[in-house]
């Protein structure tokens, strides 16, 4: 019986060595939203945007678009903003989630569908912080599937949208527009 006790306490001790051991070695998922762009945004800023409501969607030969907006910008355009000549409040925030296309291979209809994702394009309000680039700031987060991890694009510094964003100036810089439901 003590033989029989010995040797059961001695397996699971040497198990919980060897679970105990192989602890720090263990892979965990990286922490997505502890990305920043040097000087500028942090996904941090954009927790949640994963329910945030949709404005448009859009889709070039290389993306497909979803935009969403937090609730302030939300309630920014359903009261007329940019059309009633007035600027998004700061705090206004939208994330662009943007996929590869491909063509769905189970509709029975030509139509492309998100394959894969490829970035989140960020832009947030904030007059002071951004005074120098028209208010807005920008920031571009690539995904790389194989860590399951973000990191900020090559280019995503933080005016890297104030030049294309210029022509819709009149729009307070933003291009989509609130879609009729």
């Amino acid at each position: 019986m003590k033989r029989m006790s010995f040797f059961l306490m001695a397996t699971v001790t040497s198990g919980l060595v060897v679970f105990c051991a192989s602890m720090p070695f263990a892979q965990s998922k990286p922490d997505k939203y502890a990305v920043q762009v040097p000087n500028g945004l942090s996904l941090s800023e954009f927790k949640g945007y994963e329910g945030w409501e949709v404005v448009s969607v859009a889709k070039t030969d290389e993306v497909i678009k979803v935009i969403v907006a937090n609730p302030v910008m939300i309630e920014a355009y359903k009261s007329g903003i940019p059309g009633n000549g007035k600027p998004f409040p700061d705090g206004s925030k939208i994330a662009k989630i943007q996929w590869v296309p491909k063509q769905s291979t189970e509709a029975p209809f030509d139509v492309s569908v998100p394959d894969h994702l490829k970035d989140l394009f960020l832009i947030e309000k904030d007059s002071k912080r951004f005074a120098d680039i028209a208010g807005w700031g920008y920031a571009q987060f690539d995904y790389d599937a194989a860590s399951d991890s973000y990191k900020p694009n090559a280019g995503g510094v933080v005016n890297c949208g104030t030049q294309c964003h210029t022509i819709v100036k009149a729009k307070d810089y933003i291009f989509h527009p609130y879609q009729k439901r």
